[in-house]
């Protein structure tokens, strides 16, 4: 089962979403539908698999977990491995007869997720440079000092003139590479065998990629050894009861809430505190 032109157009369309300030910036676009565990799920329902979209997109997302992109520096473009590396993978998965819950399936999605994202530095790069061009028309404008012609350019250079860009840069790429990657899957599998030196090295390499992105993690929020505790205690949530994503997240809220409301009070103390001395000076000078 290969990936239909309207299904092609649709992730092409969520490429170029992901990004476009008019879907609410960066907060809705790039950090929400760019996600490869978000867009794990929209690609699910464009391809009619939800289970192995959702599958292959937290597989996909542990790699990428602590990616930033400080001063507009990518390493990887997250919006290309999700709307193009995770079509793949599902092909790829179904191509090769693997069961989506198995470490050989999250390898092969980590590795096509991977390789498609440094592919997607290019695109990303090109979309950027594109755009400079929208805004040298936008600073020509404000330079001219002319409001009629301010009011009518700006909202084009930042809500129409970037499609361009994105058509050219996203939309695009997307639909060519799902369309033929179809045929990427089958020529993988014929001279790709799943008991080959090749695909094994690529299940290896892929299996390890999560723990790097973990370990990024690691390095951002652990900041002393007391650290390590509170990072392990949803893997031991897991482990020892048992416990899904989403039963530890909710807990993970409800320890959340308690330390919040001890913060408070330890806030509020000095604060009593103070008003207390305050309450015994004035007593003091009126007697």
């Amino acid at each position: 089962m290969g990936i239909s032109m309207v299904q092609a157009i649709l992730l092409g369309l969520f490429a170029c979403l992901a990004s476009l300030p008019g879907m609410g910036g960066t907060t809705i676009g790039n950090y929400t539908l760019g996600r490869p565990l978000v867009g794990g799920l929209v690609v699910g329902l464009i391809l009619g698999d939800i289970q192995t979209g959702v599958i292959v997109g937290a597989a996909i997302q542990l790699v990428y977990i602590a990616l930033v992109t400080p001063g507009g520096t990518v390493s990887a473009d997250v919006r290309a491995v999700t709307y193009i590396g995770i079509p793949l993978a599902i092909l790829a998965i179904r191509a090769q007869g693997l069961d989506p819950n198995s470490e050989a399936a999250s390898g092969l999605a980590a590795s096509l997720g991977a390789a498609v994202g440094t592919l997607g530095t290019v695109l990303f790069y090109g979309t950027a440079t594109l755009n400079l061009v929208w805004q040298g028309i936008g600073w020509k404008a404000m330079d001219g000092g002319n409001w009629a012609t301010i009011k009518k350019t700006i909202p084009m250079v930042d809500f129409v003139l970037p499609w361009i860009s994105h058509i050219a840069f996203s939309f695009i790429p997307t639909v060519v590479i799902c369309l033929s990657g179809e045929a990427m899957v089958g020529l993988m599998k014929d001279y790709l065998p799943m008991d080959g030196v090749a695909m094994k090295t690529l299940f290896t390499v892929g299996s390890l990629l999560p723990a790097v992105g973990v370990a990024i993690l690691c390095k951002q929020v652990v900041q002393k050894p007391l650290d390590w505790v509170t990072f392990g205690f949803g893997f031991t949530l897991a482990a020892v009861m048992g416990c899904n994503l989403i039963a530890s997240a909710l807990i993970a809220v409800f320890f959340a809430l308690i330390n919040f409301k001890i913060e408070q009070l330890k806030l509020a103390r000095p604060a009593v505190a103070a008003a207390g001395a305050a309450f015994d000076d004035e007593e003091e000078e009126d007697i």
